[in-house]
């Protein structure tokens, strides 16, 4: 059973708060985003494979991968703002689909009692409309998808 992802995004608004619990300790939850070769291994819904092309983990540091489907190929890319060890990342993130179409994502790694762990990220994009598109394109398969992918290699990780 995993846990589920609640995403919160009120009509109206250009923002979307997405929350997800962990049956794992907030290091390994963040380790996993912070090592490419982890990262790649999760991120995204099921049937597609990432390849990352540009991965600097650092406040400051950028990215850039591709994922790979029956459907074609999809480019995304930003920037780690601030990058704090087990505690917070804030990046932007760009649909290369999209282009001019940027969020920018604080995401917070919560310890929980018996080992387990949250994630709250706050997403802000430049406009509703663009938090709509991003809705449509499936934001929440590819999170709950990504999600429970991270969930298995957690437990593989063990």
């Amino acid at each position: 059973m995993s846990n589920p992802v609640i995403i919160d995004a009120t009509p109206g608004q250009s923002y979307a708060d997405i929350t997800r619990e962990f049956e794992a300790p907030v290091a390994a939850v963040f380790r996993a985003h912070a090592d490419q070769e982890l990262y790649r291994n999760w991120v995204g819904p099921r049937g597609y494979q990432t390849d990352i092309t540009e991965w600097d983990f650092r406040t400051g540091g950028g990215y850039r991968f591709q994922q790979r489907g029956e459907d074609g190929t999809f480019g995304f890319r930003g920037v780690f703002h601030t990058v704090r060890e087990n505690e917070l990342i804030i990046q932007t993130f760009e649909y290369e689909g999209a282009p001019d179409e940027v969020s920018i994502d604080v995401l917070r790694f919560e310890d929980l009692p018996g080992g387990r762990s949250r994630i709250v990220d706050h997403s802000v994009f430049g406009s509703v409309e663009a938090l709509e598109m991003m809705m449509q394109q499936g934001m929440e398969v590819g999170v709950r998808e990504g999600y429970e992918r991270l969930d298995e290699l957690l437990v593989a990780d063990r």
